[in-house]
């Protein structure tokens, strides 16, 4: 007879496998908090054409499942930091062990393993000024599978919220409807963001947990009054110390192929390049990096066939472009600050 506790551990496993049914007002609720993460659910609701109750019970369902996560996140730029984009080619039969140790680190984010599982491509958090070795000895453990290693610097995000999210998963929220969520939103703060108090931790902790924590409770973490709770994130948001982000899984919107596409443009079609393709459904992200490549674009496609008739249409129409490679991503590890867990995005221990 199998044991209890292993009959408990295989029903979790396979309720985590379970993909739950996403229809086109999940597609929609998904898109609202893509733009505009910590609105109401009365707002939501208003916006996507359901009540308040529906918003509310679709999301927590997506949230529980691990279909999704909104998360807050302090800005690298308010500690002095930078990300840098970093590809580890390793020995395939050696490279899981590192992949798992770099994806639980704080300062590691978005890790995924491509490229048959023979690189590691992920973000790392450290000072703008760091000396490319200097961040690798700090962050990297020293491993004899390693085969070699490039690290560049992000330079540009390219995008906005409300218009560079991935949506490949359709049945968006029109322009309009965008403009609705988003029409208030302040302006991007003129200097660099200032780095948060010590008797900050405890809220930011909470929303780094889950992003659309209430003022209430924030109120309870803190000792805080609500009015105090709603005054101290107005500041941090507004000087652009915190945001939040949305973290999906692609593979339960049955979207399976992710890639990453190292693009070369011309210098003076950058801009253009960076921004257009921050604009297609398809693409997650869109940065401008140092190095060879200059230009790193990450891509959501349904399948094989799909992210061929992506790069040969939309991609093949955008000027600049002399030169390009592709690393197909064979498991994911990490999102901006969730952890991959038997399917399902879970809030990391702190190591």
């Amino acid at each position: 007879m199998q044991p209890k506790t292993n009959r408990n551990l295989h029903r979790r496993s396979a309720a985590w496998h379970a993909l739950p049914v996403i229809d086109d007002v999940d597609r929609k609720i998904l898109h609202a908090l893509q733009c505009a993460p910590r609105a109401p659910f009365r707002r939501i609701g208003e916006v996507t054409g359901v009540s308040e109750q529906t918003a509310a019970r679709r999301y927590h369902a997506l949230r529980r499942s691990g279909v999704m996560r909104v998360i807050g996140q302090v800005a690298p730029a308010a500690y002095g930091q930078a990300h840098w984009v970093a590809r580890i080619r390793s020995r395939p039969d050696r490279v899981g062990p590192l992949a798992d140790s770099l994806a639980k680190r704080p300062d590691i984010a978005y890790s995924n393993l491509a490229s048959g599982g023979s690189e590691i491509i992920c973000m790392i958090r450290s000072s703008v000024e760091a000396h490319r070795d200097d961040v690798l000895l700090r962050q990297l453990p020293r491993s004899a599978s390693v085969l070699d290693v490039d690290i560049d610097l992000l330079l540009h995000p390219f995008g906005e919220t409300g218009t560079s999210e991935w949506t490949g998963y359709g049945a968006g929220l029109t322009a309009d409807q965008v403009r609705q969520l988003t029409g208030d939103r302040p302006p991007t703060p003129a200097g660099p963001p200032r780095p948060p108090t010590d008797e900050d931790t405890p809220l930011l902790d909470a929303l780094a947990e889950d992003g659309r924590t209430t003022h209430t409770r924030l109120a309870e973490l803190t000792g805080w009054s609500n009015a105090r709770v709603a005054r101290r994130l107005e500041a941090l948001e507004t000087s652009g110390t915190l945001f939040y982000d949305v973290e999906l899984l692609p593979e339960r919107l049955g979207h399976t192929l992710n890639a990453t596409l190292w693009l070369r443009v011309a210098p003076a079609h950058l801009k253009q390049a960076g921004e257009e393709l921050a604009r297609h459904a398809e693409v997650a992200f869109a940065g401008a990096i140092s190095g060879r490549h200059n230009l790193m674009v990450s891509v959501i496609c349904r399948d094989a066939e799909d992210f061929y008739r992506y790069l040969t249409t939309h991609v093949a129409a955008i000027d600049g472009i002399d030169a390009y490679e592709v690393s197909i991503r064979v498991r994911r590890l990490k999102q901006a600050a969730s952890l991959i867990f038997h399917g399902r995005l879970v809030h990391p221990t702190p190591v």
